[in-house]
C-alpha cells in the first residue's frame, strides 16, 4: 500500500527536485502528485483519493473542499514555524527524510485504517537490559549492545522504556518528534500506530534507531504495561529491525513480566560487588519461586553481564545457575561516548542467545 502525496506549490524547480527524491528514495512508500495550480490540485483530490496534500504557504486553501480522510499541511521557509492559519507547517528546506516522516506522521493520524500495511517481516529479536542493582550501568550496556549490532549492519533498535531515562544520553539526530508523541498514539488507541511508529523514529550516526526521551518525565509515567506490550507488538509487526532493545527499569510486578514475556532474551547486569551481588541472587530467587507453576518461565531467558567490575573488589555471583556472558571494567574519567564505543567493540552481545 502506498500513501498517496499531492504537493501544490508555485517554484517548479523544487516541485521537481522533491518529485526525483521522493521518486528515488521513497517509491516504494509515496506515490507523489505535484501541482501549480490550486483549483487543479483541489479537483484532483478525491478523484485520485489523496491521502496527505501539502500546500506552499504562498496559497490559502480552503479546508472545507478538502476530502474528510485527506491530511493538509503547508509548507513554509523557517524550520522556526510550527503552524501557520492554524494549520500544520512543513519547512521546505530541510533533509528530504525529515519531510518524509512529518508526512507520514499526518498520515498516521488521519488514517482510519492501515487494514494490509506492513513494513518488513516479523523475524526481530527482543533483547531487555535491566537489573535488580540500581547505578550498574544497565542503560550503557543496553545501548553499547545497539551500537554492537548496528556496526554489524543489522537494523538495531533501542527502545528507552524507563521512566526517567532518555535515549538521547546515548543518541542524537534531527526531528521534532518523541517519546512523548507515541504515548499519546497509544493512549489514543488508534489504528495507525505502525506508522506513527516509523515517522518518529530517528537514526543515529552509529546506525541505531531510537526514539528521543518524553518532552517531561511525566509523559513516561502515563505508559501503561498494556501500552508497553502494545509498542511491542506493533514493532514486532513492522519487521522493520532485526534486533530491538529494551531498556527497562526491573520489576518481579505482573506487569513487568508480562512485558518480560514478550522478549527472547533478557539481560541482567551486575557489578560484581556485595551489595549488586546480593540483590541479583534475591530477585533471581524470587523470579524462580513466583514461576513455578508457569509454562513460559523467565529465568532460563536471563543472562548476566558484569559492568565496571573490579578484579581487586570484585566477585562473581555465587548460589544461582544464571549464564555468565561476560564482563567489562571501569572505565576511568571517559566520556559516555567513549565508554559506548569501548563496550560496543566487545564480544559479550553476540553470545545472548
Amino acid at each position: 500500500m502506498k500513501i498517496k502525496v499531492a504537493i501544490l506549490e508555485q517554484d517548479q524547480s523544487y516541485l521537481n527536485r522533491m518529485a526525483s527524491v521522493f521518486g528515488t528514495k521513497y517509491a516504494d512508500k509515496f506515490e507523489l502528485y505535484s501541482f501549480s495550480d490550486p483549483s487543479v490540485a483541489l479537483a484532483t483530490l478525491e478523484k485520485a483519493r489523496i491521502d496527505v496534500l501539502v500546500a506552499g504557504d504562498a496559497f490559502e486553501i480552503d479546508l472545507s473542499l478538502l476530502p474528510k480522510r485527506c491530511g493538509f499541511a503547508y509548507f513554509v521557509d523557517s524550520a522556526d514555524v510550527d503552524t501557520i492559519r492554524n494549520q500544520r507547517a512543513i519547512c521546505k528546506f530541510q533533509k528530504a527524510d525529515l519531510i518524509y516522516k512529518q508526512i507520514l506522521s499526518i498520515y498516521s493520524e488521519n488514517a482510519g485504517s492501515l487494514s494490509g500495511m506492513k513494513l518488513g517481516d516479523d523475524s526481530g529479536r527482543v533483547i531487555a537490559f535491566t537489573s535488580p542493582s540500581g547505578g550498574v550501568g544497565a542503560s550503557s550496556m543496553g545501548a553499547a549492545c545497539a551500537l554492537h549490532f548496528a556496526a554489524q549492519g543489522k537494523k538495531t533498535l533501542y527502545l528507552n522504556l524507563e521512566k526517567y531515562g532518555s535515549s538521547d544520553v546515548f543518541f542524537q539526530a534531527e526531528g521534532q518528534f518523541d517519546m512523548s508523541d507515541i504515548i499519546f498514539a497509544l493512549k489514543s488507541k488508534k489504528a495507525n500506530l505502525l506508522l506513527k511508529l516509523e515517522s518518529c523514529v530517528k537514526q543515529d550516526k552509529g546506525g541505531v534507531y531510537f526514539y528521543s526521551g518524553s518532552k517531561i518525565a511525566l509523559d513516561m509515567l502515563e505508559l501503561e504495561g498494556e501500552d508497553v506490550l502494545r509498542l511491542i507488538s506493533e514493532l514486532k509487526l513492522s519487521g522493520s529491525y532485526e534486533n530491538i532493545i529494551l531498556d527497562c527499569d526491573f520489576s518481579l510486578e505482573k506487569e513487568m513480566r508480562n512485558i518480560l514475556h514478550e522478549t527472547d532474551a533478557i539481560v541482567w547486569v551486575g557489578d560484581g560487588s556485595k551489595v549488586s551481588n546480593t540483590k541479583l541472587v534475591r530477585a533471581y530467587q524470587a523470579l524462580a519461586t513466583m514461576e513455578m507453576n508457569e509454562d513460559a518461565p523467565l529465568t532460563n531467558r536471563i543472562s548476566l553481564v558484569y559492568n565496571k567490575f573490579s578484579n581487586k573488589t570484585g566477585t562473581m555471583v555465587e548460589g544461582i545457575e544464571i549464564r555468565n556472558l561476560g564482563g567489562a571494567p571501569r572505565y576511568e574519567h571517559a566520556a559516555t561516548e567513549q565508554v559506548l564505543r569501548q563496550l560496543s567493540a566487545m564480544e559479550i552481545f553476540d553470545k545472548i542467545n
